[in-house]
Parts: structure tokens; C-alpha cells; sequence
């Protein structure tokens, strides 16, 4: 019998610890090569570990939603024979040095002798708050199965009467009752990087927000009249292609907007390419799925490819590679949308776009009061990076060519 070490692998560049958020595998398990042993996260992606050996699990190197460096223990093995690997880290035990014994005393006798007792710290008495009331509420209370805790006390020296019991019991038969429960819940997996990165950009990024109201009735006119004439191989569009063709219009004019900023090298990097990250709400949390090279779509390409991603990013199945490399980027809440947001920039891009909802509203047209669908288009951007002035200018670009939708379709 032998042991094998399995260690935490290197599963990602510049990657120096990851979360183990799921065992597959416990103490005294056997297992066999390349079945898998635990999932681990980073902030890139979230990929399965796999035994390098056949073998029993003797140990576990932590417990799910821990976080593990790279070439920790992750696992041990017993295996059948000896096997070349890496050995457990375990603590090298302390040199212990010889107490010198005190040279006895002369005429000490031969008896053990008492210490005295140490007295414990003095700590106050720990006293139980019980609810007041009369042996008559308390026996009463008992029958209904009434916990006096949870009653409100109207007597006098706040104590418990038979009318507030009945008063509770009619409350309680309404669904009204005090709640006195707390449930913990420890933060891991994706909720626990959705928490680090909005942090810190929160805490990096100086943030500004802008809105602009714009009027979608023409672009809804055009997208209904695109879907009602498309062709049985292109997709069903959204709102989302046209705002992101009103981006990629837009950063060729402010390219400071198409930018990323590393703060601690002082190093802005405008992009030629526009890669759109696009805030997606899925079952395991945000994830932002990237449209790459936006410029190079057409509206119809860039809907598939839309559609595509945030289907995977649903289905757990979309690739690290397909949630990084963004510029700038855009959310929405869909059918929700509100009436107005103020978005956290996806660091270390420096602007984000957020359209809210559609509204019917009356506004003046040429001396008359006419309806139409008006949306409120809400941005964020880093204000080191972006003057006020140049985010408005562009927001008032897209509001443009949004309500003049033809411009969409031209170079």
C-alpha cells in the first residue's frame, strides 16, 4: 500500500487560488483514474478536477466553498503500490526541549502536596428572561401551543394577559406572527465573485451616471417590420441589436468610451475592436457573455450570436474564453427594465449602457399632444476616464440615431 498526493493544478494563468464549490467525492470513496473528485472555481471559469490515480480518499484538503492555492493538498490516496507523486504537506512537529526539573528542596516531604485552587474569572450570572404572566396564561398558552415569547404583553409591568393570547391566536390564523428565525448563508461559487467584482469596482471607480430619454417609436416600427419580413434562417430580433449597432457607431467617435483602464500601471488602452459584454441573469447568477468584434456583425449576425451565448450562459456551457475581453459593456433587465438605473462598470472597462423601459407618454410634436414610446437609456461611466461632457455628447449620439433608425444600417 502506498499513499498519492493529489495537488491543487494549475488550472489558469495568473490564477493563484480557486473555490472548491463541489465535492464529488468523500472520505473512504474508491475511485478510479479521470473520474472526477470536486468542481473549482475561479474568477474565469469553473472547471471539473479529475483523479490522477485509482485509489480510496483518505483526506480531503478542504470543504466545499473553501478556497485552495494552487499546489495545496487537494486530495490523498491509498493506493494499491507505490506510486511517484508529491507528498501531503504535513506539519513538521516542534522541537520540544527538555524542561529543566527544579533541584528539590531541602526537608520537603514525601506526601503530594495540594496547590491551591485557582479561582475561574468571576462572570456575571446569566439570567433568563421569562415572559410575565399569571400560572392561568401560562397554562393556557400551553394547551393553544402558544410560545409567550412571540406574545405582545398589554398588562400591567408588561404582563401577559388572556386577552393578548387571544389576540395572538386570531393574528396567527391571519398568517400574523412575529418571525424570529435567521438564516445564515455562506457566500461561494458565483455569487461570491459577483460580490468581489462589484466591490471592488464600487470602491475603484469613481462612477457617474447620465440618462437620456429616447424616443423608440420609429426603431419599433423598423424592428417590426424586419421580424415580419425575415427569412425562415434569421433569427427574431430584439431591442438588444440595435442598441449595440448604436454602440459600435458611437465609440468610433468617443473611442475613450471603447476603453479599458489599468489603474495601477496608469495605462488607458482604447480598442479598435468593439467587444460587447452583455449582462445576462442566469440560474447560477450575472454573468456577462461577450458579443467579440461587434463591428464586424450585422444586425442579423449579431442577434444569433446574442441569442447563442445567452443561451449558453443559461445552460452552464459557454466557454471561459466567451465571458472575457470585453470593452465596454451593456445591460438590461429586460421586461422589468425600470424606469431608470444606475449600472456598475464591469472593471476595468469604462462605460456601461443600460436601456430601461418603454413607455407610452404623451409629449408635444409639432404644437399637438401625440403618444409615443418613450424609453429612458441610463449609462455609467468611470469619471478619471470620461469627461461629463464627452459621455453626454455620446449618449446624445445614440439617442439619435436610435430615433432615426435608418442610420443604423449605414457605415
Amino acid at each position: 500500500m502506498g499513499e498519492y498526493c493529489f495537488k491543487m493544478p494549475d488550472i489558469g494563468e495568473g490564477v493563484t487560488e480557486a473555490e472548491i464549490v463541489e465535492w464529488h467525492i468523500q472520505i473512504g470513496d474508491t475511485v478510479s483514474e479521470d473520474d472526477p473528485v470536486a468542481d473549482a472555481m475561479t474568477d474565469k471559469a469553473t472547471v471539473e478536477l479529475t483523479s490522477p490515480v485509482d485509489g480510496k480518499v483518505i483526506s480531503l484538503g478542504c470543504a466545499a466553498g473553501d478556497m485552495l492555492a494552487i499546489g495545496a493538498d487537494l486530495v490523498v490516496f491509498q493506493t494499491k503500490g507505490d506510486i511517484k507523486g508529491p507528498k501531503a504537506n504535513t506539519p513538521k512537529p516542534e522541537k520540544q526541549t527538555p524542561k529543566k526539573t527544579p533541584d528539590p528542596k531541602p526537608n520537603t516531604k514525601s506526601a503530594p502536596v495540594k496547590k491551591p485552587a485557582q479561582s475561574a474569572p468571576k462572570t456575571p450570572p446569566i439570567t433568563v428572561s421569562r415572559p410575565l404572566a399569571s400560572p392561568a396564561v401560562r397554562k393556557k398558552a400551553l394547551d393553544l401551543g402558544i410560545n409567550l415569547d412571540l406574545v405582545t404583553a398589554t398588562g400591567k409591568a408588561g404582563q401577559i394577559t388572556h386577552e393578548d393570547l387571544e389576540a395572538y391566536q386570531q393574528g396567527s390564523s391571519r398568517g400574523y406572527q412575529k418571525r424570529t428565525g435567521v438564516k445564515e448563508i455562506k457566500i461561494t461559487g458565483m455569487r461570491r465573485i459577483i460580490s468581489e467584482r462589484m466591490s471592488a469596482s464600487k470602491r475603484n471607480i469613481p462612477h457617474f451616471s447620465y440618462v437620456e430619454a429616447i424616443d423608440m417609436s420609429e426603431v419599433e416600427r423598423t424592428r417590426a417590420f424586419l421580424n415580419r419580413t425575415r427569412g425562415e434562417d434569421q433569427p427574431k430580433l430584439t431591442l438588444i441589436p440595435f442598441f449595440m449597432r448604436a454602440m459600435v457607431k458611437a465609440v468610433r467617435l468617443w473611442p475613450q468610451c471603447n476603453a479599458t483602464f489599468d489603474d495601477e500601471a496608469g495605462i488607458v488602452r482604447e480598442h479598435q475592436g468593439v467587444h460587447i459584454g452583455m449582462a445576462a441573469q442566469t440560474p447560477s447568477g450575472l454573468m456577462v457573455p461577450v458579443i467579440k468584434h461587434a463591428e464586424s456583425l450585422d444586425i442579423w449576425q449579431m442577434a444569433a450570436e446574442i441569442a447563442r451565448l445567452g443561451e449558453a450562459a443559461k445552460t452552464g456551457t459557454i466557454a471561459p474564453a466567451e465571458l472575457s475581453g470585453s470593452t465596454i459593456s451593456l445591460t438590461s433587465l429586460g421586461r422589468l427594465a425600470g424606469v431608470v438605473a444606475t449600472p456598475v462598470i464591469n472593471r476595468p472597462e469604462v462605460a456601461i449602457l443600460c436601456p430601461n423601459k418603454i413607455v407610452e407618454t404623451p409629449v408635444v410634436e409639432n404644437g399637438q399632444v401625440v403618444v409615443r414610446k418613450m424609453m429612458n437609456f441610463s449609462s455609467s461611466f468611470d469619471h478619471r476616464i470620461v469627461d461629463g461632457f464627452h459621455a453626454a455628447e455620446m449618449i446624445a449620439y445614440i439617442k439619435d440615431v436610435l430615433e432615426h433608425p435608418a442610420s443604423l444600417f449605414m457605415d
